[in-house]
């Protein structure tokens, strides 16, 4: 399950890159299709996450705050093509995203046990 997760966040950031690469180039109708395909993806990121937590035997707070950060990038991602797309500022929303998505990377791939090579 944990090689689900991890491609379904990697497709997530995939198409967050596309979502704005759209915007860029003018491509409404476009954007609005890879954003309703993100938000679905949103949805299985948390969903495997959900699952993931549910194998352990023990979960400690770390998986808990990890989960949290997790939960905290969607919204950033969500908050960033957002604002984006409304034309507004999204300096903080990008600085505040790369902090918590570092966060749950090091959490993720580092200081907790359960990684893709189990």
């Amino acid at each position: 399950m944990i090689h689900a997760h991890i491609t379904t966040w990697v497709l997530a950031i995939v198409l967050f890159l596309v979502a704005l690469g759209l915007h860029k180039s003018g491509k409404t109708r476009a954007l609005k299709v890879v954003q309703m395909i993100l938000r679905l993806f949103y949805l299985l990121i948390i969903g495997t996450g959900i699952w993931i937590l549910s194998s352990l035997h023990s979960i400690s707070m770390l998986y808990i705050l990890k989960s949290l950060l997790g939960v905290v990038v969607i919204g950033f991602f969500e908050m960033i093509l957002v604002r984006t797309i409304k034309g507004k500022n999204t300096a903080m929303f990008w600085v505040l995203f790369l902090i918590a998505f570092i966060a749950v990377l090091y959490l993720g791939f580092v200081k907790l046990p359960l990684t893709f090579l189990s």
